[in-house]
């Protein structure tokens, strides 16, 4: 017996899957959120002056109010980026300038110089000083606090403190040599005058400046809608039509260096996937813990065998497994002729004696179409199948009465004669 070979089993379809699923999608997608609002607000080295960072020491207020001022704001990570980023309308912000080493410092210094642009130096030490400002030597550190600007200008020049007024700064004071051309302005002096100030702007010879900025706490969101450091901080960063931002990687980390994959991740991104990683854990085990082994239990009800059969037919329908529905239906009537006939129940899964004793019994149909019928090659389609079904049906009836009608399917071809031909 030949039969087309059919898979039986049914899969749920996409309804199904997504009514199952939709619940640990939509968690999944929430931790996915909270993991992306968590590393932006810890980006950076725990937020500080990072220009995405929401936290109080970030910078994400200012970097906001200049993209509302129309500047854009561009984030540049190596040394190498930030010395590309110069130019006459590019301002670059360096924070925590003294991160770099000595060779991206005198490597900043030089392309800054020739650039026409602006720079901005967020608390400088000295070795920063003697890279971009050669000469001016660094006072301090003192408390920040509020200043009043008091603002020396050269050249007729405008100087942001005379607008801004009182702004929160310290940090460094900067003493300028008297043989050099005076600065464009200083602002901010840090004590009674004389006393260095914390705000200076000296000229480049590509007619751009470099601003020294004594701390950074006009630039926290915590600070900037205090006093004028919200003015003070757009007209030092908001001059030219681009800003770069660049903050150095922390200690231990010089830029340029070649890193792992994990280490150029951001701190913040990190800790959110070891959450994701610990939420997706637990979800595990709380889904583990339902499965376990197959337990039976005895019925609340009686489930009809008419029911049952017609649930089996329409999963043979579904699956399209007309193979496995015609031997279920010729395998029953195997087993309900061969007791009619007297043959033991092995004669029904042999195609030997069972054929043969039925066509006996039945009169008019031979033991090939006996055969044909009850072990055949499955129906090639439904029609088919269903005529199985009512052939099978036919046979089992007629077996009782000798000489009775057979089946359409079972009638053997009629002989011809000569008036026939």
């Amino acid at each position: 017996m030949t039969a087309a070979t059919a898979g039986t089993s049914v899969s749920p379809d996409a309804r199904g899957l997504w009514r199952a699923s939709r619940g640990i999608l939509a968690a999944a997608v929430v931790l996915l959120l909270a993991g992306a609002v968590i590393a932006l607000l810890s980006a950076g080295e725990d937020g500080a002056l990072h220009p995405r960072s929401a936290a109080p020491h970030g910078s994400r207020a200012v970097a906001e109010l200049l993209a509302d001022q129309g500047v854009r704001v561009t984030e540049a990570t190596t040394a190498a980026e930030a010395a590309d980023a110069t130019g006459p309308g590019t301002t670059l912000l360096i924070v925590h300038p003294e991160r770099l080493p000595e060779r991206q410092l005198d490597r900043l210094a030089t392309a800054t110089a020739r650039s026409g642009g602006r720079t901005v130096l967020v608390a400088p030490d000295q070795t920063v000083l003697d890279a971009f400002a050669p000469g001016v030597t660094a006072s301090g550190p003192y408390e920040a606090a509020e200043l009043a600007p008091a603002c020396t200008t050269a050249r007729g020049a405008e100087a942001p403190g005379r607008l801004a007024g009182s702004a929160r700064l310290g940090g460094y004071g900067f003493l300028l040599p008297a043989a050099e051309p005076p600065p464009d302005f200083a602002c901010y002096p840090v004590d009674d005058a004389p006393s260095p100030p914390a705000l200076v702007s000296l000229a480049t010879a590509a007619g751009g400046d470099t601003v020294l900025l004594g701390s950074p706490d006009i630039l926290y969101n915590e600070r900037l809608d205090e006093l004028g450091n919200a003015s003070l901080a757009l007209q030092l960063l908001g001059t030219r039509e681009h800003l770069t931002w660049f903050l150095p990687p922390a200690a231990g980390e010089p830029a340029g260096e070649q890193e792992s994959f994990f280490g150029l991740i951001d701190p913040g991104w990190r800790w959110a996937a070891l959450q994701l990683a610990i939420a997706l854990g637990l979800t595990v085990v709380w889904r583990a813990r339902r499965l376990g082994p197959v337990v039976t239990e005895r019925l609340p009800v009686t489930v009809r065998a008419a029911e049952t059969t017609e649930g089996h037919a329409r999963l043979y329908h579904q699956s399209g497994a007309r193979d496995r529905a015609a031997e279920a239906l010729r395998a029953a009537c195997r087993v309900r002729l061969a007791r009619a006939t007297g043959l033991p129940p092995a004669a029904a899964h042999a195609d030997g004696a069972l054929p043969a004793a039925v066509a006996a019994r039945s009169g008019g149909v031979s033991a090939v179409a006996v055969r044909d019928l009850l072990f055949g090659p499955a129906p090639p389609d439904d029609d088919a199948l269903v005529r199985l079904a009512d052939d099978l049906d036919a046979l089992e009836r007629g077996l009782g009465a000798h000489g009775a009608s057979p089946a359409p399917g079972l009638r053997d071809p009629e002989p011809t004669t000569d008036k026939d031909r």
